[in-house]
């Protein structure tokens, strides 16, 4: 899932408006320097960024609003937003390739939107999804906790690293392919996404085997 975010990073900022899909703190930031500058374009693409995540994680707090965590599994009611957010991704891969890579104002702002609401719907997810779930739009304050608290302690959390070495590889490929075939770039964060929840299911899949064998 930190993949996919990294991917869907480097679409947003380097092939739409030059804004985030998942970090509104920065977004924020961008939004307030298009204001004093005078530039409509920035202020639009930083709101419709805005929108879109807030729309996606609203979302995924309604359909979440009586779920509760559980400790080592993504419940139904996670999987069935992730799978959301996997559709916004394949719906806005399939208009990417339509067009080639190079979308128009429109339907770039259409894109901008989507991407957003996708990193909505899966902050908003892994916040449901409790103790069986770890940040994965936005790391900043998961690289500041594992500073003070991890580095230098007995047992570190290994898995930090491995989440911000998966956000640069995502970000990393998706660049690639964009310079390479740039009408595919947007497949990878779907298909990013869609391994993340295939992989997921495996221990539900046990799980129901399980109880099936034991009746």
């Amino acid at each position: 899932m930190v993949a996919a975010s990294g991917a869907v990073e480097t679409l947003s900022f380097i092939a739409l408006d030059h804004v985030f899909a998942g970090v509104m703190t920065s977004n924020l930031a961008l939004l307030g320097m298009a204001i004093g500058r005078g530039q409509n374009t920035g202020v639009t693409a930083a709101l419709l960024a805005l929108a879109g995540f807030g729309l996606g994680a609203a979302a995924v707090a309604w359909l979440t609003r009586r779920h509760t965590g559980t400790v080592t599994l993504w419940s139904a009611p996670v999987m069935f937003c992730l799978g959301g957010e996997l559709a916004v991704l394949a719906a806005g891969a399939g208009i990417w390739a339509a067009v080639g890579g190079t979308p128009g104002n429109t339907t770039r702002d259409v894109l901008q939107f989507g991407a957003a609401a996708a990193m909505g719907i899966q902050a908003a997810a892994m916040v449901a999804a409790g103790r069986a779930a770890a940040p994965t739009t936005y790391l900043t304050g998961t690289l500041a906790t594992y500073i003070v608290k991890g580095v230098g302690a007995a047992r570190p959390d290994r898995w930090v690293p491995a989440r911000l070495c998966a956000l640069i590889v995502g970000a990393g490929v998706c660049m690639a392919l964009l310079r390479a075939a740039p009408a595919w770039a947007a497949v990878l964060p779907a298909a990013l996404v869609l391994c993340a929840l295939l992989t997921a299911c495996q221990p539900l899949i046990r799980l129901r085997r399980d109880a099936d064998r034991a009746t």
